[in-house]
């Protein structure tokens, strides 16, 4: 049975048609907004995805900017109607902030996700016992420390274990693979997975080693989420999270490259994964 579609990507699709036929109507969003009897912020939230759009709403934009395709008329009207209603991380509402909540919906929308991670393994590729044993020293509540480990979890399913899902190549630094974070058993089973995965027909799974030396994103980790009809997004992952898209085209192209730099330093597919396997057989004879 095909799961439903998220709102968040209802709401997208409403988001870039909308902003695409107001661009070729030649309007501004100011002037857009005053034509329907909106407020400017209204429209915004329209045009960036946050909010769902009724299928009234819908109409008024649609007479505005001349849509007129039956088909395409019907198409947005059922995206209209799929765009209310929760995401599927509107149950981790009390873990999640708000700018992870509009990353997790680019994430479900993404064909493609690079990323890199320079000191542990990260979220969506940890185990539980892996996500468990990195969040102790934080000293949080356990029922919290249950939530967020349970939305990893549930993140990681969704972009790995359906038959859909982004084409994922995924550098890690030697360092994140050595790091024995909760013992060697956590770690070795850790391992285990990412060898797993390794063999997932959209994911190839890269390691930095240490004889790699300096690059652009040493000190920190990043994700870039490429699409087919919209701008790459890249998000910086820190304590507050940092999103940036079109409206920065200098620092993605600066990352996109630091990727791409990284990825020819990196250590081939093959070469990964036996790295590895020979820690995480080291591991093992302890």
């Amino acid at each position: 049975m095909t799961p439903p579609v998220d709102p968040s990507l209802n709401r997208r699709k409403l988001r870039l048609a909308l902003r695409h036929a107001r661009e070729r109507a030649g309007l501004s969003q100011r002037e857009a907004a005053e034509r329907v009897e909106w407020s400017q912020s209204k429209l915004i939230r329209v045009e960036t995805g946050t909010v769902s759009v009724s299928v009234s709403d819908l109409r008024a934009l649609m007479w505005l900017y001349e849509i007129t395709d039956p088909d395409l008329v019907h198409e947005l009207e059922q995206a209209a109607r799929g765009s209310k209603g929760p995401s599927w991380w509107s149950p981790y509402h009390d873990v999640v902030s708000p700018q992870y909540a509009q990353y997790l919906g680019y994430e479900s929308a993404a064909t493609s996700l690079n990323t890199y991670h320079p000191i542990v393994v990260p979220g969506h590729l940890q185990t539980r016992d892996y996500a468990e044993a990195l969040l102790a020293p934080r000293g949080l509540d356990p029922e919290r420390v249950r939530r967020v480990v349970d939305l990893r979890m549930e993140r990681r399913e969704r972009m790995f274990d359906g038959a859909e899902g982004p084409v994922a190549t995924l550098v890690l630094d030697e360092a994140a693979v050595r790091r024995e974070i909760g013992g060697a058993s956590v770690l070795a089973a850790q391992l285990e997975h990412l060898l797993d995965l390794g063999a997932h027909d959209r994911v190839r799974l890269r390691i930095l080693p240490f004889t790699a030396g300096a690059h652009y994103s040493t000190l920190g980790s990043f994700v870039l989420l490429g699409f087919p009809d919209d701008d790459d997004l890249l998000y910086l992952e820190h304590a507050a999270g940092s999103m940036t898209g079109g409206e920065d085209m200098e620092l993605l192209a600066r990352y996109q490259e630091c990727f791409h730099t990284i990825t020819d330093l990196a250590l081939g597919e093959t070469e990964s994964l036996d790295l590895i396997g020979r820690i995480r057989q080291d591991l093992g004879t302890r």
